[in-house]
């Protein structure tokens, strides 16, 4: 498939070729013939791609906030390049999308192959997308129109939330692409309607379909004209679908609103309100979200579980199709919203016209190249040579990775390069990000399909750092071919999985390594040093201030991520064994709140007689370390603060030793790795170290 992105580092936009994304059980894959680019949202992201470094913080105050507390936490360096590699990261453009199924998950019931509908998929010639996002498309209505569903949405639901009645007078401020489809909804509706734009070029559109218009740029007075709107009354409802940094439509928006009016706002404006404006009123004024019920919420998008009619009569998929009924009965058309028509291929035309030009409406995307033409689900990332095969009959590691978010792509990938491991292919599902991150650090391909990995003979080593339901199934899939693994913690979320994973392990040769990485941290190993000439039984205290992830994120999900006990406190489980020196004798975990799960502490004791205790903690401040060890042996003491600032106490000819960024011991780890299996040795975490660890952290949260 083709893809088009925006890049928020340089400002280009750019068609990238990419596999096709794996049709998940709830997903619809669509062989795309029209998009729709939504001339405010997208000129906005295209805009803020084009701005400066300064400019692009000018715009999110809020970001740099939190930069400046990453600053604070983790260190300049680790925090630039944080900053770097999130603006490196290129984004989708597109959200309003048509064509004709393709193929459909096993869940799927309502879509057949070949019924033509509408999705909120990007701007690509296939798109994968949850089924719950979209909605067939009635035969009387062309895909040109069609295309405008998803856009129309947006400002459908701020429609519901003003909730109208017959008669109302609702002023529509901003009529750009998103306004004028309000107006003739609202219209369609038996509303009188406003319209408030300073271009009139637009105005004279929504006169156009039956609303009176309002020009400020022509010194006319938005409120006084709203009140004779009115008819002195005041106007019953206002929806803003203006893009602005000014707070005047808000204001406006009061000012002229009756008592116990309603406000609500679909668009971008700036939010300084004056309470007296409301309060003497008593206004509502509420913010719409997209396109409705559903919208953000992964129960309904990425599990297909859709809302029950009797509760919620309007979700994002009802309101596509009540958009598309108004289309095929004539009510709402778009045809005079269409001002530009580009064939894909010269989507960048396309974007230089919206850039250059703030009077466009509906800019579409055409797709023209043969279905058969778009399906890949491997792409070359550059020239095929020999030194795949070469390098695994020489011994070097040849890597496939699975899995390229955030964690794989800035520190893994990186890491096993640096090392000198041969990159040969990376997986994903959803395609883009194998290409994106895949030919930046080096890969040879990128793939949506498995067996690209296990069954090629030239890779003898899997990298999976994907999400961790899939760890187990992959790590098994891997040592069953006879490849070595580099998984990310967790192993496992199961005890069942474990068991595979052990018996597995034991019936082959290859190498089985979880991402434990802070036991190979420079002072953590510096630490292991000084505790060597201890007798006594050491005790160790980890604080780690770890931050409050929402309870509906995938890590928090037990069938999903495992919850934080079992994919994070893993780490420090493992970091305090290692120290120990010692199995595992005793564990216990105390939760902060039984019903969340976030916040705990675990009491571990050793056979050698240490202690060690780990609090982890969701409720802490961001100004304070991520992460704090404090280790009391015979007399001394050591303080080691997110990896880069560590004192000893008492201990003679050592002090301090401090680091100039962060290091956790990433890097170590993979070379460690990667020379073990390049000569042939022993892992450099003790496979039985590594079950010890998973069995302890699968009782605590238990796991059955």
């Amino acid at each position: 498939m083709k893809q088009l992105l925006q890049d928020l580092q340089k400002g280009g936009t750019t068609l990238v070729q990419a596999p096709n994304a794996v049709v998940s059980n709830e997903s619809v894959q669509i062989a795309t013939s029209i998009s729709l680019v939504s001339a405010g949202t997208e000129r906005m992201v295209v805009d803020f791609g084009k701005a400066g470094l300064i400019n692009k913080a000018l715009q999110q105050p809020d970001k740099v906030k939190q930069v400046l507390e990453k600053v604070q936490a983790d260190g300049l360096i680790t925090t630039l390049e944080s900053v770097r590699s999130k603006l490196q990261q290129p984004v989708p453009l597109g959200y309003s999308n048509v064509g004709v199924v393709h193929d459909f998950g096993a869940n799927v019931s309502v879509f057949k192959l070949g019924d033509r509908i509408v999705s909120n998929g990007h701007h690509a010639d296939i798109v994968t997308v949850p089924w719950t996002l979209c909605a067939r498309v009635p035969d009387v209505v062309d895909d040109e129109s069609a295309a405008f569903t998803v856009v129309a949405s947006i400002g459908l639901q701020g429609i519901r939330l003003v909730n109208p009645l017959l008669g109302e007078c609702v002023v529509v401020t901003g009529v750009g692409l998103i306004g004028l489809l309000t107006v003739q909804m609202l219209i369609a509706q038996g509303c009188r309607v406003l319209a408030i734009d300073f271009d009139q070029s637009k105005l004279e559109l929504a006169r156009q379909f039956g609303a009176e218009i309002c020009n400020p740029a022509t010194d006319e007075d938005p409120v006084a004209t709203g009140l004779h709107f009115s008819r002195g009354r005041g106007v019953d409802a206002v929806i803003i679908t203006a893009s602005t940094k000014s707070s005047d439509p808000v204001t406006q928006a009061a000012r002229m609103s009756r008592k116990r009016g309603r406000i609500v706002l679909v668009g971008v404006t700036g939010l300084e309100l004056n309470r007296a404006d409301f309060y003497e009123k008593e206004l509502t004024f509420q913010v719409s979200c997209s396109y409705g019920p559903g919208r953000y919420d992964p129960e309904y998008e990425a599990k297909g579980r859709d809302y029950p009619l009797g509760f919620v009569r309007w979700t994002e998929q009802r309101n596509f199709e009540a958009v598309l009924d108004l289309m095929a009965s004539g009510k709402l058309d778009v045809k005079p919203l269409i001002s530009h028509r580009f064939e894909f291929e010269d989507a960048a035309c396309a974007y230089d016209a919206l850039s250059n030009d703030k009077s466009v409406l509906g800019i579409l995307l055409k797709y023209s190249t043969p279905v058969d033409e778009r399906l890949m689900t491997r792409v070359a990332l550059r020239a095929t040579d020999l030194v795949f095969e070469a390098s695994a009959a020489a011994g070097r590691v040849v890597t496939g990775f699975i899995g390229a978010g955030n964690y794989s792509s800035r520190i893994l990938m990186p890491a096993f390069k640096r090392c000198g491991a041969v990159l040969k292919t990376v997986l994903t599902s959803g395609g883009l990000s194998g290409v994106l991150h895949g030919k930046k650090s080096g890969f040879e391909s990128a793939t949506t399909d498995v067996d690209d990995i296990f069954t090629d003979s030239a890779i003898n080593s899997v990298v999976v750092a994907t999400r961790h339901d899939s760890h187990a199934d992959y790590v098994i899939h891997a040592l069953q071919a006879g490849k070595h693994v580099f998984v990310e913690k967790p192993l496992c979320i199961k005890r069942e999985q474990l068991m595979q994973i052990r018996e597995v392990s034991a019936s082959n040769n290859a190498m089985l390594v979880v991402g434990f990485n802070r036991r190979f941290a420079p002072q953590v190993i510096r630490i292991k040093s000084l505790l060597a000439s201890v007798r006594d039984p050491v005790s160790f205290i980890m604080t780690v201030n770890a931050g409050a992830i929402p309870i509906d994120h995938w890590t928090q999900d037990s069938h999903v991520g495992g919850g934080r006990l079992l994919g994070e406190g893993c780490h420090f489980i493992d970091l305090l064994r290692y120290l120990a020196a010692s199995p595992i004798a005793t564990s216990h975990v105390v939760y902060l709140d039984n019903a969340c799960r976030d916040s705990f502490t675990i009491q571990l004791s050793f056979e050698n007689g240490s202690i060690g205790t780990v609090h982890y903690y969701a409720n802490g401040h961001r100004s304070f370390p991520k992460e704090r060890l404090e280790v009391f042996a015979a007399g001394k003491v050591i303080q080691l603060d997110n990896f880069i600032k560590m004192k000893g106490y008492g201990w003679s000819g050592f002090s301090k030793m401090n680091l100039w960024s962060q290091d956790k011991g990433q890097t170590a780890l993979v070379n460690a790795f990667v020379s073990a299996v390049s000569i042939s040795a022993v892992s450099p975490i003790p496979v039985n170290e590594i079950f010890e660890v998973m069995d302890v952290c699968l009782e605590l949260a238990d796991v059955d």
